[in-house]
């Protein structure tokens, strides 16, 4: 199957990012977002983050101009989701609403359409029996920035095909992506889980008194050679993400070392989610970081 048309679903920093990595590939991308305010500020973003590139000297005024050309924003599901040939989804991580919205995507898309994730914590056989093609839905977890990292994990479920697989990994050599394949599905697959290892050890300094956050980021960087510590990571991604995912893995394994984090915890019911409100373990609104 040779794919032409993607549609991403979900136009926060993944969703938009995943969709424009693909334009500039030359594919025609359609994103989708119920909410219009949240189409209109990925667009502003993207074209100031793509503008820079130009500027820089990466990419070529016209490059620019066809890849936004090739892209299409929408808040109905229905008409972005005609004659698309695979599917991004990027929305939140939440199984009820991935399953949810798997369903509608099975009902809206071609036959033929394969139908992928972007979630880093829930498999393939969590999503994939809310379908009637359980052998088109995979995992395609990016990383943030998608617009900059290489590697994408394809994570194949007990009843994807080789055929899906093999489409998703040629996906993502076309986007100019380095496709790391798990024959296996495990929560959390690869990079996550190591780097769960580093933020969950990150948690326990801090809330035992051991040492601060700055401290612990510090370590991270100039001894492990990091490009960030595991607080500013999770500023970065979102601590919410990393909440869902470990709740996601308590419902599943009812093990009270998968649940959130004390700290975490309170972070999420506060509001302080990281880069995004403007404060999470570092406050963005006094230029602390």
């Amino acid at each position: 199957m040779e794919i032409q048309k993607i549609l991403v679903v979900g136009s926060g920093a993944m969703g938009s990012q995943i969709a424009m990595v693909c334009a500039l590939a030359g594919l025609e991308v359609a994103v989708q977002d119920l909410a219009e305010a949240s189409l209109e500020k990925a667009q502003s973003e993207l074209r100031a983050r793509v503008d820079r590139n130009v500027v820089k000297g990466r990419l070529s005024a016209e490059e620019r101009d066809a890849a936004f050309a090739r892209l299409s924003f929408d808040t109905d599901l229905a008409p972005a989701a005609e004659g698309v040939d695979f599917v991004i989804e990027a929305a939140v991580e939440k199984l009820d609403v991935k399953r949810e919205l798997f369903a509608e995507l099975d009902r809206l898309t071609p036959e033929h359409a394969i139908l992928a994730t972007n979630s880093s914590s829930f498999v393939p056989s969590r999503i994939a029996d809310a379908t009637g093609r359980p052998d088109r839905v995979v995992n395609m977890h990016f990383f943030n920035p998608a617009l900059v990292m290489k590697c994408v994990e394809v994570v194949r479920g007990p009843q994807t095909s080789d055929a899906t697989v093999d489409a998703t990994v040629a996906l993502t050599e076309r986007i100019g992506k380095l496709p790391v394949v798990l024959d296996k599905e495990i929560p959390g697959f690869i990079a996550n889980r190591l780097l769960g290892a580093v933020r969950d050890e990150a948690i326990r300094l801090l809330e035992g008194g051991y040492a601060s956050v700055e401290a612990i980021d510090t370590a991270a960087r100039t001894a492990l050679g990091y490009p960030m510590g595991p607080f500013e990571l999770m500023d970065l991604t979102g601590i919410d993400i990393g909440y869902y995912t470990k709740q996601g893995r308590f419902e599943e394994t009812g093990d009270p070392a998968d649940a959130p984090s004390r700290s975490v915890t309170e972070k999420v019911e506060a509001g302080e989610l990281g880069r995004k409100t403007g404060k999470g373990w570092y406050d963005y609104t006094e230029g602390d970081h």
